[in-house]
């Protein structure tokens, strides 16, 4: 099977239920932002130096592929359930006990880890705007966009984590 299929050269593509709609169309843009989430994720935790946030991502990302197929059908019941926004906020609320307390908004960049984490906020932040657009004129499933809301949230909680460890990490070697 050749990788090339020529069937979106008309500027049209397939969804995952068989429809064919442009590649501009929001629902395309939605899960396409997600894959490119994905992406970021991936490369986060290719650099992340805390073991317990690499898997996390890992476990994210086998979730994202649910996520996009929701997106990419029409008419399917949901993939993404509300026992993964669910799991996002029980782990958020478990990451928050180990943190200190936010006092003032955080400037992304303090690792290389981090910002790459925070990044994937802001990519999750834009598949949610997104989504909200696709909403507005398409039958969406609720618990996306809500797990689509969690996400990034997810994601900053995981860029705090990441950046906590590793300056406590220098703390101790100074």
């Amino acid at each position: 099977m050749k990788i090339y299929t020529k069937t979106g050269d008309d500027g049209k593509t397939g969804l995952f239920t068989g429809e064919r709609v442009d590649k501009d169309d929001p629902r395309v843009q939605t899960y396409g932002t997600v894959d490119e989430l994905n992406s970021v994720l991936g490369m986060a935790r290719a650099f992340s130096d805390v073991a317990e946030v690499r898997e996390k991502i890992f476990q994210l990302q086998k979730i994202l592929p649910r996520l996009m197929a929701d997106l990419a059908s029409m008419n399917k019941p949901a993939l993404i359930t509300e026992d993964d926004v669910k799991t996002l906020e029980r782990e958020m609320d478990e990451m928050d006990k180990l943190l200190p307390p936010l006092k003032s908004f955080l400037t992304p960049g303090n690792t290389k880890s981090g910002a790459i984490i925070d990044f994937a906020r802001t990519t999750a932040r834009r598949a949610e705007r997104i989504f909200c657009k696709l909403a507005r004129f398409e039958a969406v499933h609720e618990v996306d966009g809500i797990f689509l809301n969690r996400l990034s949230d997810y994601c900053f909680m995981l860029m705090r984590v990441e950046e906590f460890v590793i300056a406590k990490r220098a703390a101790v070697l100074v």
